[in-house]
């Protein structure tokens, strides 16, 4: 028996099966014996120490996990929250049917926004988790412990589970929800661990039953014959010898160079980047100096986190994207207006535009800092539109000093007007998430679409080749920053398309890497022209996989 999902990466387990346990029971609604003080600030010190142990967990992790987890942390602490929890005592209720029912009616109100805004509503229910077994002073649900590797299997996983798994003991992971941008998926590639998402069926796997969890077609084999166990094996060995050797520029089989750097989200990860063989840096998100502030940081201290960053590549490129806020991440201080459907709304360049001094204070830090260092600093804004927003942009940028400045391409519109965007700006980075959710109007973590929210789609695709035509008509570069550069097929098609570097999760250069050293340029575009003529994403995986 075969079930199909959405594979991430191109990495093959085989193994027994355990499922994750089941969630804590639902708070009984007995009314509340204790005083409603008491009851309140015993929610408080399990909402404190909840906080602070994801806080701690993605310190542990770092790179993207730290990110993930810092956000959770920041959720356990919101005000809003708070305040609807005490009122739900001072009517009656206990601790624990108050978080239960007020992270509740949060959760659906995410669901119904939609969106960015949506993928949050499962984080919030796994802080809703921790603090009710903080409450009952009991563990909160987590990885099943076993001392013996295994394939977990999950409805979906949270990221403070998914962070800190022991890579010794887990040999993939297994979910019926999410897609291929969710943050299981995102955390999996991060630690370069096979992942299926999407999968129908899985819940109804019993544990003990092995299988083999092949993420390059996104099939689970179940109970394998001897020869497909052979053969998954086979291929674990190899790409464990692939990733033992020498680290090698990226490049296809041809010598055509394929630049492969690393997306960072903290200058403290350029290590970590540059020992799994980043020639660079393809996205640094800027968001983490901006986050859980009450008030922009100043020039001086951008200034010093930028020319940080900078030191550690030096003559590298690094792409730097100027403050990305709005849908899943307000900031009091630039756009923490409600608004009805915020992935559509005022965010990224379009809010920066609102509070020009935010931007300007951040492009003159960016431009002290590739003063004072020798690092080939680019520097892109996020969620463009059109040639008018680009020029907006790219005039600023170079006012204030800076030598390369472009877009990133995420909204549809942007693509279909890339000729007229590349006139003006230096080069194109192409954001294949929200190009994807956008294009397709699909959710990215709403499980019930997950099959719309996927780079292979045709659609998405067609768009990338209007900007790698565009981008070689003009002779200016075409680069992948979105996680579609992470999947090593993928990443031939997207060269094939056009894309002259390829942006991805440090943990992913080893797999990409390999498998551009197995195609050459025109293998590439032969692999993209099958893509392009297929009707849905399935099929245009199907046909690259079968040339």
């Amino acid at each position: 028996m075969a079930l199909q999902g959405v594979g991430v990466g191109r990495g093959v387990a085989v193994g027994p099966i355990l499922r994750m346990p089941e969630p804590l029971p639902e708070p009984g609604s007995d009314p509340r014996t204790a005083d409603p003080a008491v009851e309140y600030d015993g929610v408080l010190t399990a909402l404190a120490a909840v906080a602070t142990d994801l806080t701690a967990r993605g310190e542990k992790a770092g790179g993207e996990a730290k990110d993930v987890l810092d956000a959770q942390a920041l959720m356990a602490q919101d005000p809003t929250l708070t305040d609807d929890v005490k009122e739900r005592i001072d009517n009656g209720l206990t601790g624990e049917r108050a978080v239960f029912e007020a992270f509740q009616a949060f959760q659906e109100m995410l669901i119904g926004m939609g969106g960015y805004m949506a993928e949050r509503a499962t984080d919030l229910g796994d802080v809703a988790q921790r603090v009710i077994a903080a409450l009952r002073g009991v563990p909160a649900p987590g990885v099943p412990e076993s001392d013996t590797p295994f394939v977990l299997v999950a409805p979906d996983l949270a990221p403070a589970d998914t962070a800190l798994l022991d890579l010794d003991k887990v040999l993939a992971l297994i979910t019926r929800d999410g897609g291929p941008t969710s943050h299981t998926a995102i955390l999996a590639r991060s630690k370069s661990i096979p992942a299926i998402v999407g999968v129908t069926g899985a819940l109804d796997l019993v544990d003990g039953t092995v299988v083999v969890a092949d993420a390059a077609t996104g099939v689970v084999t179940v109970d394998p014959s001897a020869d497909e166990v052979a053969d998954a094996e086979r291929r674990i060995a190899d790409r464990k010898a692939a990733q033992a050797a020498p680290l090698t520029d990226g490049a296809l089989a041809d010598g055509h160079t394929v630049p492969l750097l690393a997306n960072l989200g903290s200058p403290d990860e350029a290590a970590g980047a540059i020992a799994l063989g980043a020639e660079g840096v393809g996205l640094f998100r800027t968001e983490f100096l901006f986050l859980g502030n009450t008030k922009a940081p100043s020039v001086e201290s951008q200034t010093a986190s930028y020319t940080k960053l900078l030191e550690a590549f030096p003559g590298k490129k690094v792409v730097v994207r100027a403050l990305d806020a709005g849908a899943d991440k307000p900031l009091a201080f630039l756009n923490d207006a409600h608004e009805e459907n915020p992935a559509l709304g005022l965010r990224g360049l379009r809010a920066l535009r609102e509070k020009e001094q935010i931007l300007r204070d951040q492009l003159t830090a960016l431009a002290n800092a590739q003063a004072a260092t020798t690092a080939d600093l680019w520097v892109m804004a996020p969620m463009v539109s059109d040639a008018d927003e680009t020029e907006y942009f790219v005039r600023l940028g170079r006012e204030l000093g800076l030598t390369t400045v472009g877009v990133m391409a995420e909204v549809p519109s942007l693509a279909v007007l890339a000729d007229q965007v590349l006139a003006t700006a230096d080069f194109v980075s192409v954001g294949t998430n929200d190009l994807t959710q956008y294009t397709m109007a699909a959710d990215r973590m709403l499980g019930s679409v997950a099959s719309y929210q996927d780079p292979w789609h045709p659609a998405v695709l067609r768009l990338v080749k209007l900007l790698g035509d565009a981008g070689a008509a003009a002779g200016k570069p075409v680069g992948i920053c979105g996680e579609a550069a992470a999947d090593p097929l993928l990443a031939v098609v997207l060269v094939g398309l056009g894309a002259t570097t390829l942006s991805m999760t440090p943990a992913a250069l080893a797999d990409v890497r390999l498998e551009l050293s197995t195609h050459t340029l025109e293998q590439a575009r032969e692999l993209a022209a099958k893509a392009l003529q297929a009707p849905t994403a399935a099929a245009a995986r199907a046909a690259a996989t079968a040339v």
